[in-house]
């Protein structure tokens, strides 16, 4: 039994209290590994503090990374919010570049030097982000082409996955990754920006032999 809270170890026999930036310094350092939205009662349990202690830094390391110094109205002469959010998504907290630096970090991961997709990739990977699941046939269909070698790309990349296998065909339906999703800033796939006029067809498509390609 710990004699109160603020003595509490952090599990190995440290206190939070005694780590460089205290309890604040704990729950980023969870938040910048998290792989997935964690909850306030998982951090609280991690770091032996109770829930609400670990609720109130959250909300106030959110105020920080958008911009606000204090518990007043913001304002807007020093307001200059961190390239980085942290947002409460489906019941847990996850830190997420900011959706204004989105193309920023497309630029990087997929035109920069050391990450470089090709016209044949990008495309690919748009038609599979808007029509997932999706398998390789109807990304051909609609591509025109055959996107075997491509598609292996995307997946060596990261960035698409194996998600299914359609029990009519046994083609194997693609989708995009948390990683494509991080990389582009974005909590989910339904915050993509209309592309119909840009991929033409993807709404009506017709049907065809899923054992043409």
């Amino acid at each position: 039994m710990h004699e109160s809270d603020e003595s509490a170890p952090d599990g190995h026999g440290v206190s939070v209290e005694d780590l460089p930036g205290g309890l604040r310094g704990a729950v980023e350092a969870i938040l910048m590994v998290a792989d997935r939205p964690v909850t306030d009662e998982q951090v609280a349990a991690v770091l032996d503090r109770p829930t609400a202690q670990v609720h109130a830094v959250l909300v106030d390391l959110q105020r920080e990374y958008d911009g606000y110094t204090g518990s007043g109205p913001r304002s807007t002469e020093s307001f200059v919010p961190r390239g980085f959010e942290l947002r409460n998504i489906a019941g847990g907290w996850r830190i997420f570049s900011r959706k204004h630096f989105a193309s920023v970090v497309a630029d990087f991961v997929l035109d920069g030097q050391s990450a470089r997709l090709s016209q044949a990739a990008l495309e690919t990977l748009a038609v599979i982000a808007y029509r997932q699941p999706v398998s390789r046939a109807r990304v051909s269909a609609i591509r025109g082409v055959n996107v075997d070698s491509v598609v292996r790309t995307l997946l060596q990349r990261g960035l698409v996955v194996e998600l299914e296998t359609d029990p009519e065909t046994g083609a194997v339906l693609y989708g995009t990754t948390t990683f494509f999703l991080e990389r582009l800033g974005l909590g989910s796939v339904d915050e993509l920006p209309r592309i119909a006029p840009h991929l033409p067809g993807l709404e009506s498509l017709g049907e065809y032999d899923e054992t043409t390609y």
